[in-house]
């Protein structure tokens, strides 16, 4: 018995005359480039052909290659989907948190485009201080002797506790014992510092006399004090005195470090909010340093700011985790221009997170009605202006809320319109509340009223299309 001869299936074009064939759109790229994404088409190609599927023309596999090439161009300059914050949550980590000031934008954009005396004194020509002038902002803020900048508040915070050194011990409260974004927890940061944690109290009460005992015999080396800027305990719970805190830790030679997570340059309280301990402040109070976020309440690009004694500033450059975790001169030149604007006193009027906290409510509803005139299809489904909650978000002012208005759509589908939504352009992002969607408008910037209107209109279609059509076939079953 002869065995049947195996048919052998097409063979994809060679790479070169994927290449030729595409000639007209591929040519002044780099050839490594054009042949890594031929090679890539090639292989999708094969993959069809040995399904049996009928071989692709030359001329097709071209445009694909050429196609490809060009969608990398955009991937470039738009990696990142914009969105529009319709959640309610100012600050949602999630969507990139603060929104930047112009000023900040434009600073940033400055130290990109070209080089810049960054580390260069212009005066001696010889080498100088890293960009001090965000430094000197900090100084001008907060009362601090100096004041040193990370890439985030968690590296902040693991750069302070590095001053207890190799194996000293760290007293942290056990109700402050808490976990962060993307699951990092306080203790974990003490270790991977090289430092030992002391716990202190218990979870839900704290005196002054439970350090007393860690301190006394010189077991710790630093009172670690950590907000608990995303959770409240209420009920039968105690903290102690801050101030008493650290008098106690001062007599017995420790180190104070406070982690104030947001870090608030203006008050709070007079935004309708409860009083967000600032800074100056805590520094005020006897802290030797405080740790915050650029990105939360301060309204800037993600960097962790660190602020207080010089002497321990200067300890703390010499750290060679300092220069493992110090941020670029984009993010400097941002946080510089931001903290500016605070020292200017237009803070409250020009960066983003003031103003949305700032805005009133007859201003909110207004636009609300102005984005529903937009609207076509503002009859089906049920559209209405609701009276509805926002909150700081970011780990700030767990609990608080403020009233805000902004639109609720009453959907059949309410997870089927926030997915369309999503998938928009821009895609916008909502909340479920009470079984129907809800667009809050206090995040929402007034220049993107009108994408939300078109956003929102485009996606009542495309669901009111799918419900038609599903309408439909439960009919014809």
């Amino acid at each position: 018995m002869t065995d049947t001869p195996r048919k052998a299936h097409p063979r994809p074009p060679s790479v070169e005359r994927l290449i030729q064939a595409a000639r007209e759109r591929v040519d002044g790229r780099d050839r490594e480039a054009v042949v890594a994404a031929a090679r890539e088409v090639i292989g999708g190609e094969r993959s069809r052909l040995e399904t049996g599927a009928l071989a692709s023309k030359v001329d097709a596999l071209a445009v694909e290659l050429a196609d490809r090439l060009e969608a990398w161009d955009g991937a470039a300059t738009s990696a990142l989907v914009p969105a529009i914050n319709a959640t309610g949550v100012l600050l949602h980590t999630n969507l990139g948190r603060a929104r930047w000031p112009r000023a900040a934008i434009e600073a940033a954009a400055r130290a990109a485009a070209r080089p810049s005396l960054l580390e260069l004194d212009r005066t001696t020509g010889a080498r100088g201080r890293r960009f001090r002038i965000a430094e000197e902002h900090v100084i001008a803020l907060t009362g601090a002797g100096d004041a040193l900048f990370a890439n985030n508040n968690a590296a902040a915070v693991a750069l302070a506790v590095g001053l207890a050194g190799r194996g000293g011990r760290v007293a942290v409260s056990r109700g402050e014992l808490v976990e962060i974004g993307g699951g990092v927890r306080i203790p974990e940061i003490v270790r991977r510092a090289g430092a030992r944690l002391v716990e202190v109290g218990t979870t839900n009460r704290t005196r002054v006399e439970d350090f007393e005992a860690v301190l006394a015999d010189g077991t710790a080396r630093l009172v670690l004090r950590v907000h608990p800027s995303n959770f409240v305990q209420e009920g039968f719970v105690e903290s102690p005195d801050p101030a008493a805190v650290t008098e106690l830790a001062h007599r017995h030679g420790a180190i104070v470090v406070d982690d104030l997570g947001s870090g608030a340059f203006l008050d709070t309280a007079a935004f309708g909010l409860a009083h967000e301990v600032t800074p100056r402040e805590r520094l005020a109070a006897g802290a030797d340093l405080v740790t915050f976020s650029g990105d939360k309440l301060v309204g800037g690009p993600q960097v962790g700011i660190i602020a207080g004694r010089a002497d321990l500033i200067a300890r703390l450059r010499r750290d060679p985790l300092a220069r493992a975790v110090r941020p670029d001169k984009v993010l400097l030149a941002a946080i510089a221009a931001t903290l500016a604007l605070y020292r200017a006193g237009v803070a409250a009027r020009d960066i983003p997170v003031w103003r949305q906290l700032a805005i009133s409510l007859d201003e909110l509803e207004q636009r609300t009605h102005a984005v529903l005139a937009r609207v076509t299809r503002a009859g089906e489904p049920v559209l209405q202006v609701a009276e509805i909650e926002s909150t700081l978000g970011g780990g700030s002012l767990p609990g608080q809320t403020l009233p805000s208005r902004g639109i609720r759509v009453m959907t059949p589908s309410p997870h089927g319109l926030l997915a369309a939504l999503r998938a928009g352009d821009p895609a916008v992002v909502g909340r479920i509340e009470r079984d129907a969607v809800t667009l809050d408008l206090r995040a929402v910037d007034p220049d993107e009223d009108a994408g939300l209107a078109a956003a929102l209109d485009a996606a009542l279609a495309g669901t009111a299309g799918v419900s038609r059509s599903r309408g439909a076939a439960a009919s014809h079953n």
